[in-house]
């Protein structure tokens, strides 16, 4: 691999080699091979350190530790979880206790996979509601040294469930919200975009030439000084491009000559121009717009339990809302209406009726939720986006990787407005100059120098002045890239801000949207013998399409082009001279459909299995980069297959599946850490009882909506299981059936236990870290709060992982795959 890597940058050293996957210059037999290892490899990976289900085992010397899933009370900076759990620990020959633990972690997330993997560990607090106080610091110490202090996964969707109970979003960035120009077709059609003037390129040995900063393929016959444009199987020609598009047969000679392996193969094949099919519309603009394509005069399809309408024959998220007879569309994670279907339209996301909240989950339009202010996926996309991913970089690999080309040679840098810094204008990367240093920005990782031209060194702080660039400014995305380092390594964090996915609106009705909705001009440099053409950062013409799996916008449909938007057709390589085609989507993530992307934000066409990532560069997964937290492998036992969990200077884990299928530790994930410092189980009708009578059992948490009286006692029924108890059952130990336990081998409630449990007399709790009172209102709302979030993010957990397994970062999955062109 290290041999094509080094045979690939030494022709282009803009295409990046993204985990193991091939660029565009290489063969294509080696690039299937290689894509096709990827893909296996990236699978099986995301099997491995997925967050397989809850509770989970751990042995260590006999002791055997079962943990249910943590409860989390806050994620700092979504990198420091603070929150407590449930757990039963069972020693060496010895009786089980259940206790309650306060834990504090740091996390790497992998965005990929959605899993976060806890990186050291510390228990603040342990507390056993029933145990002899005599025994309460051996059982601690053996807690604390079997529970795994790194490298566990945990799905970010179990902890988002539990944070959006609690965390308010932020307030939205300073976005320019006014609408885009747009169009409205009912036949077949098309946008041209062409950002600012047609930037013609030659093609050798002919009197054509072909537009690069256009989202079609487009030419121009110097000779006739006609224009060619193909859409899909259909060539269509004009004296003007502004003007009317007609369909041709005839095409000039010097088409034959379009060069190999620049992914010119598909307009190849369109030589001679086929007869069948009839000419699109072509809606032209020289900037980004939006067009909203029907197929036909519009089909509404009635939303139920709401006055809105959707049009169903078209890709673009359009509705009719009968309240106040406006239509409202969707472009961009923002919200226009307008009285006519044609226009004008107006930005409507401050005022969006009432009813688009109302809108069914199982509804076709569903998609568009995670776009209305106040809806709970809406709160998931913003607190999702703020979720940063990490790598860990050997900052010698980091630095020999880093190499900066100016257009002209020299670097030439303007002004950031509102601030005394300036930035580079004349190179594709991010390159910040802050009084006499200048910082870079490269695949998320920070560098700096005393000179544009570097040496560049991993930057050990970033300065405080980059932060308040504004939104304005088509660099503004490094402001979500931060970093610490240490002597010999480099931990950088980005969230989707740096690919382009930002916040906008208040703290109550945030959304997350594509784009800031600033217009950056591109930019051109005529000085050599071709010329150099550079897109910046856009917002609209790409039709982006929010995906919730992977938390960011995948762009791309049928009527913007092949390439997603303009811009995104082209590259210019100045190490040969040279110009390329990417022939796909430049959404990330979810985004790919061919050979290779590209991202405006990030500047960077590479190749991997999710799209973009914001360290395609570093060739890892970021979670396992540099230090590989996580080095997964499995284990067979009689019990049933497990996969097992060695971290860097941790203990080992082990999650056991059972045979046929299953991902829990052979009991149920019904044990709750109440703040008082109980544990708490709940039954089928929502009621909880608490572990800390005094002799071993479960004795209601109050009435909690039940007409039984707390401590009432009943006879337990022969086949019902832990946390199946009734509102006011208390278990007598006599009663207890023989074959129940929980998640261990010695069972709970059994004669044998009496001896570790608490005297109605003592006191609950170690004398310093007095038990509250249990059942108390405040504690059983929160764990209501506490139970809906369990179920909530062991549902969305099981929704991504099936996504993820079915091939969904193929573009499927959601409203808009098919690689993100439209409907399927």
């Amino acid at each position: 691999m290290n041999n094509l890597t080094f045979r690939c940058m030494k022709n282009a050293f803009l295409i990046i080699i993204v985990c193991l996957s091939t660029v565009l210059f290489s063969c294509k037999k080696d690039k299937d091979q290689i894509i096709a290892a990827t893909e296996k490899s990236d699978t099986v990976n995301s099997k491995l350190i997925a967050d397989n289900g809850w509770p989970r085992e751990a042995e260590n010397n006999g002791t055997k530790l079962v943990y249910y899933q943590p409860q989390i009370d806050d994620w700092k900076d979504y990198k420091e979880l603070t929150g407590r759990l449930a757990f039963s620990l069972t020693p060496k020959d010895g009786k089980q206790v259940l206790g309650v633990a306060s834990l504090k972690a740091e996390t790497l997330v992998d965005k990929d996979n959605r899993s976060a993997f806890i990186k050291n560990l510390q228990v603040t607090d342990v507390r056993f509601p029933a145990l002899d106080e005599k025994k309460i610091p051996e059982m601690e110490k053996l807690f604390k040294e079997t529970l795994p202090q790194s490298g566990d996964p945990i799905s970010v969707d179990r902890i988002l469930a539990d944070l959006s109970q609690t965390k308010s979003p932020p307030k939205g960035i300073t976005a320019k919200n006014d609408p885009p120009a747009i169009f409205y077709s009912t036949n077949p059609s098309i946008l041209l975009i062409v950002q600012g003037e047609p930037v013609l390129v030659p093609i050798d040995k002919s009197d054509i030439q072909y537009v690069v900063n256009t989202n079609w393929d487009l030419f121009f016959d110097k000779t006739a000084k006609d224009y060619y444009l193909l859409v899909d199987n259909i060539w269509l020609t004009s004296k003007n491009i502004e003007g009317k598009w007609t369909k041709t047969t005839k095409l000039p000679s010097g088409l034959n000559n379009l060069p190999s392996e620049q992914n010119f193969d598909d307009v190849k094949k369109m030589i001679p121009p086929p007869s069948s099919g009839n000419a699109p519309e072509v809606f032209y603009s020289n900037k980004p717009a939006e067009l909203i394509a029907v197929n036909g005069n519009p089909e509404f399809i009635t939303i139920k339990g709401t006055k809105l309408m959707y049009i169903d024959n078209t890709e673009n998220d359009v509705f009719a809302n009968e309240a106040d007879g406006q239509y409202y569309v969707l472009l961009s994670g923002r919200w226009f209406k307008s009285k006519e279907l044609t226009g004008p339209w107006s930005y409507a996301g401050n005022n969006l009726p009432a009813d688009f909240a109302k809108i069914p989950k199982d509804s076709p339009r569903a998609n568009v939720l995670s776009s209305v202010p106040g809806t709970q996926e809406a709160n998931d996309a913003v607190m999702l986006s703020q979720v940063p991913t990490t790598a860990i970089l050997k900052k010698s690999d980091a630095e020999a990787k880093v190499k900066v080309t100016y257009d002209g040679g020299t670097a030439q840098f303007k002004p950031i407005e509102g601030t005394k810094m300036q930035y580079a204008s004349n190179t594709q990367e991010k390159i910040i100059k802050v009084g006499d240093l200048y910082y870079l920005c490269f695949q998320a990782v920070w560098f700096m120098s005393t000179s544009p031209n570097g040496p560049w060194k991993t930057a050990d702080s970033v300065p405080k002045e980059i932060y308040t660039i504004p939104p304005s400014s088509p660099v503004y995305n490094v402001t979500y890239v931060t970093q610490t380092t240490t002597d010999t390594t480099v931990e950088s964090s980005s969230t989707t801000g740096y690919l382009g996915a930002f916040i906008i609106g208040a703290t109550v009705g945030a959304i997350l949207t594509y784009g800031t909705g600033w217009y950056y001009p591109p930019y051109v440099y005529y000085g050599g013998l071709y010329p150099i053409y550079r897109p910046w950062p856009y917002a609209y013409g790409g039709g982006a399409v929010y995906n919730p799996w992977t938390g960011g916008y995948a762009a791309g449909r049928r009527v913007y082009g092949p390439y997603g938007a303009a811009g995104t057709s082209a590259w210019y390589n100045p190490a040969t001279g040279r110009y390329g085609r990417s022939a796909s989507v430049q959404g990330w993530y979810g985004g790919r459909t061919a050979a290779s992307t590209y991202n405006p934000w990030t500047g960077n066409y590479a190749r991997t299995n999710q799209g973009h990532n914001a360290y395609a560069q570093w060739g890892h997964s970021a979670a396992t980069n540099g230090n590989q937290w996580a080095q997964t492998g499995h284990i067979t036992t009689r019990r049933g297959t497990a996969v097992a969990y060695q971290t860097s200077g941790g203990k080992e884990g082990v999650i056991t599946h059972r045979r046929g299928g299953g991902t829990t530790v052979r009991t149920n994930n019904n044990l709750y850490a109440g703040h008082d410092g109980h544990v708490y189980k709940r039954d089928a009708n929502g009621n909880w009882s608490h572990y800390n009578n005094g002799n071993g059992g479960w004795t209601q948490a109050g009435t909690l909506g039940s007409t039984k009286k707390s401590g009432e006692a009943i006879q337990n029924r022969p086949n019902q299981g832990l946390g199946a108890n009734g509102a006011g059952e208390k278990i007598q130990r006599d009663n207890l059936p023989k074959n129940q336990n929980l998640g261990g081998e010695t069972r709970l409630g059994d004669r044998t236990q009496g001896n570790n449990f608490n005297r109605p007399e003592q006191t609950l709790g170690q004398p310093n870290k007095p038990l509250g009172e249990a059942g108390r209102p405040d504690i059983t709302n929160d764990l209501d709060r506490s139970a809906f979030s369990r179920d909530r993010g062991e549902s969305q957990t099981r929704n991504f992982q099936n996504f993820q397994h079915q091939g969904g970062f193929n573009g499927g999955g959601f409203r808009g795959g098919g690689g993100f062109r439209g409907r399927r």
